[in-house]
């Protein structure tokens, strides 16, 4: 099993002049930690316009300053919106932080989930999964050392050689976000390793990879010329503490992470309010002075707690064959010292026992070989993606308007 960050780049109000520069910059200081630490991955969102939420939109140049901050640890989009950039761009961004980071970019996709991303740029939630399919078959032509283009619905791209090249042949390892389960089956599909939040359920992860690992082998279906990535990575809420009372105590940034999340979602297509009219931290107070329990249950949740109770909880990934879990640290006003103290706890007491499993790896070439055959499992029951101990949000009437 492999471990790795994750970064939405959150920053909840009140702001004060300085707060970005130190988000930023502790972020990275939290990378170059991880790297030390034998971290596997570092992942990296993009996100436009959403306030509090995530203040990441430009992913390309926090980890291009990450690749010199690093030696080791792999650096991943997680993800790159195909539906709000150029193919050619994207291509362009991908290959230049391959060749700064010497070949350690992975090289993940998304489409975006809500209209206030995508209308600026001209996009809708109606086409958006047809403008990503499309940006796929361009993009990777432009990899190759030839000339490239591309004439579709909608990117009409002449014919160019876009430069620079990446370091790993053909490209770096692909991925798809995963935002929603159903959306596994899909990646696996299309042959893209599967970025996604933790499932929430021994049973729900048992079908979920069989249905990914079932797709890939059984019904892949390529958008372009690639080779495929059959990796699962799940991102789970983390805080790893001597006690599973302080590790809590220090992790109320899962918690304002899920209520945005269910904040933002209940509202139609997702739309996030004007700017400056919901101020999301207090929003997030107000819920949290009314349902103390919901809060302490949410923290009972993810992989929050002791290194023997989160060593427990990661027991249930493993057989269940995921590949990566991904930590979210970094989340709400978790403190860059719990997050730095969290993760070298856990690099230390945790992880060892964890990153070198044979037994997977033998699994995985049995599964992609036809050696191993994977029942079909019906999913339908498995489509919820927060969990029974996961937060309820009914978001305010700004919200929705």
């Amino acid at each position: 099993m492999k471990f790795g960050i994750f970064y939405e780049l959150q920053l909840p109000r009140p702001w004060v002049a300085g707060d970005e520069l130190a988000l930023y910059q502790n972020a990275l200081s939290q990378m170059e930690l991880a790297d030390k630490l034998g971290y596997d991955h570092a992942w990296v969102v993009e996100h436009h316009f959403l306030e509090e939420y995530s203040h990441s939109p430009s992913p390309e140049s926090f980890l291009a300053a990450a690749s010199q901050r690093t030696r080791n640890i792999r650096l991943g989009h997680g993800i790159l919106q195909l539906t709000t950039n150029h193919p050619a761009r994207v291509a362009e961004r991908v290959a230049v932080l391959d060749l700064l980071s010497n070949g350690r970019c992975e090289f993940g996709m998304g489409e975006s989930a809500s209209i206030t991303e995508l209308t600026p740029f001209g996009r809708d939630m109606e086409t958006k999964k047809e403008v990503f399919e499309e940006a796929v078959a361009a993009i990777f032509p432009m990899f190759k050392d030839a000339g490239s283009e591309h004439h579709g619905k909608y990117f009409d791209i002449p014919l160019r050689n876009v430069v620079p090249k990446p370091v790993q042949k053909p490209h770096p390892p692909l991925w798809m976000a995963c935002s929603q389960l159903p959306t596994i089956e899909r990646a696996g599909r299309h042959g893209f390793g599967a970025l996604g939040f933790q499932f929430v359920s021994a049973d729900a992860a048992h079908a979920w990879v069989h249905a990914y690992y079932n797709a890939m082998t059984k019904r892949l279906h390529k958008l372009a010329d690639y080779e495929i990535n059959p990796n699962m990575a799940l991102v789970s809420f983390f805080m790893c503490a001597k006690t599973d009372e302080e590790a809590r105590a220090r992790a109320d940034g899962a918690t304002f992470f899920q209520f945005a999340l269910r904040y933002y979602g209940a509202a139609q297509n997702r739309q996030r309010p004007a700017p400056y009219t919901v101020n999301m931290w207090d929003e997030y107070n107000k819920w949290k002075r009314d349902n103390p329990e919901a809060q302490e249950a949410a923290l009972r949740g993810g992989l929050i707690g002791s290194p023997e109770t989160i060593r427990r909880k990661l027991k249930r990934f493993q057989s269940s064959h995921i590949d990566q879990v991904i930590l979210l640290n970094q989340a709400g006003k978790n403190s860059h010292e719990h997050i730095c103290e969290s993760l070298e706890l856990f690099s230390r007491e945790v992880m060892p026992e964890f990153q070198n499993d044979p037994a997977q790896a033998a699994w995985k070439q049995g599964v992609m070989s036809g050696e191993i055959k994977l029942e079909e499992i019906d999913t339908v029951a498995f489509t919820d993606r927060y969990g029974k101990l996961a937060i309820n949000v009914a978001p305010v009437k700004a919200a929705a308007e």
